[in-house]
């Protein structure tokens, strides 16, 4: 198989408040594919989609069910400590209340994380490891 990722879809409760935080918030622009039941946003070769969590459920046939930590995050890497910075001080002018406040971490890196309105984690990060594309 082909190491790959096409698509993370995002089951979301409320549908209108996750566009809310990825459009106005984080400043995405919803992709012309989109419709009113699914939403997708285009990131550097794989799309990210907002789906209501009962509907995606119920076409993967499991219990909707769940709360608490998901198990995984998903990171949004910059290119140094100072846009960690400046990006979470602009989220914070737009009601994100950060989950953690930027810090170096113990890997070498720089990092900060957010969580959307289901709250899926995203980590705001500086790793100064890897090149960004």
């Amino acid at each position: 198989m082909e190491q790959r990722i096409t698509f993370i879809t995002l089951g979301v409760a409320d549908l209108e408040a996750s566009i809310d935080f990825y459009e106005n918030k984080l400043g995405w622009k919803r992709d012309a594919t989109s419709t009113e039941a699914i939403v997708f946003f285009k990131l550097n070769g794989l799309m990210l989609s907002l789906y209501p969590r009962n509907e995606l459920a119920k076409d993967a046939t499991v219990n909707a069910a769940g709360n608490g930590f998901k198990g995984f995050t998903l990171a949004h890497n910059l290119g140094s400590e100072q846009e960690v910075d400046a990006l979470i001080a602009s989220l914070k002018s737009k009601g994100i209340k950060p989950v953690k406040e930027p810090q170096k971490v113990f890997w070498g890196g720089y990092s900060s994380y957010i969580a959307d309105p289901d709250g899926f984690l995203w980590e705001i990060a500086h790793n100064p490891f890897l090149k960004n594309d």
